[in-house]
């Protein structure tokens, strides 16, 4: 398989077809650039298509898994059309191809998770996280709709009023919370969430892969039922990064102030 073409993952194989995938740019915490955020939609075809991988685990190099979209990237963004349609694209092609592949996908979340980092963290089959580690969607602090997964996922695995919650207000919990919430799968202390990742990842390559894989494409369905309502975020978040409140978003993170978003200051 073409692993020499990604730049931004590092690929590791381990025994019984464990491939360990890293998010590999610790100086940026793992934020996802262009070039990342392609590459993380497209592993997952890869994955699935890899003869010699039955389970991916997936973690951040460093001390995150990812913080999110890359600043940069979001301001080229804000305001481009092409770079909005396409970055629409992209990320239907992360979750559904995540979705819709043939092996397990184990998370080894063992930091901040935010943004599209947080896409693979909770998409993954099994999530295992550091009990410290900081998840949310940040997406509403930005001036943006919650696109990516998160109007799909949250409600299936915390419910409605969690889901409400956290993505209308944008606030964060730690990887304890997460897991009394459901959000992950397990709740480790940090030093030993990729031991943990990996031990689950070696029960489920050694188990009966025809019973695994379907289990887990019958378990999914869940997740195709609940497409529209994904799709509509997507579409809801890429129209919002045309208009004013992500501009004044962007510039209150780089100014670490709080935020005063124009379309606080009309009324109705």
């Amino acid at each position: 398989m073409p692993w020499s073409d990604y730049e931004r993952l590092r690929f590791e194989r381990h025994e019984h077809g464990v491939l360990l995938i890293t998010l590999d740019r610790p100086d940026k915490y793992n934020a996802a650039d262009e070039r990342m955020h392609t590459e993380m939609a497209r592993v997952w075809r890869d994955v699935s298509a890899d003869p010699q991988t039955r389970v991916a685990v997936v973690t951040g190099a460093g001390r995150a898994f990812s913080a999110g979209g890359d600043l940069a990237m979001v301001e080229r963004m804000a305001g481009d059309h092409d770079r909005v349609s396409h970055m629409l694209t992209e990320m239907s092609d992360l979750v559904y191809n995540m979705v819709d592949c043939a092996k397990p996908i184990v998370s080894a979340i063992n930091g901040v998770a935010v943004g599209a980092g947080l896409v693979v963290a909770l998409l993954a089959d099994i999530s295992v996280c550091a009990e410290d580690a900081r998840l949310g969607d940040g997406h509403v602090r930005l001036g943006v709709a919650a696109g990516d997964h998160a109007a799909m996922i949250w409600p299936l695995l915390a419910g409605m009023a969690k889901a409400r919650y956290h993505l209308l207000t944008g606030e964060m919990v730690d990887g304890a919370e997460a897991e009394r919430i459901g959000l992950v799968s397990r709740a480790v202390p940090r030093e030993r969430v990729l031991d943990e990742a990996m031990r689950v990842a070696r029960t489920l390559a050694t188990g009966p892969q025809q019973a695994i894989r379907l289990t887990r494409r019958a378990l999914n369905n869940w997740l195709k039922a609940a497409g529209p309502v994904f799709d509509q975020s997507a579409a809801y978040e890429m129209l919002t990064f045309m208009g004013p409140d992500v501009l004044e978003g962007l510039a209150a993170l780089r100014e670490k102030r709080e935020p005063r978003f124009p379309s606080a200051s009309q009324e109705g």
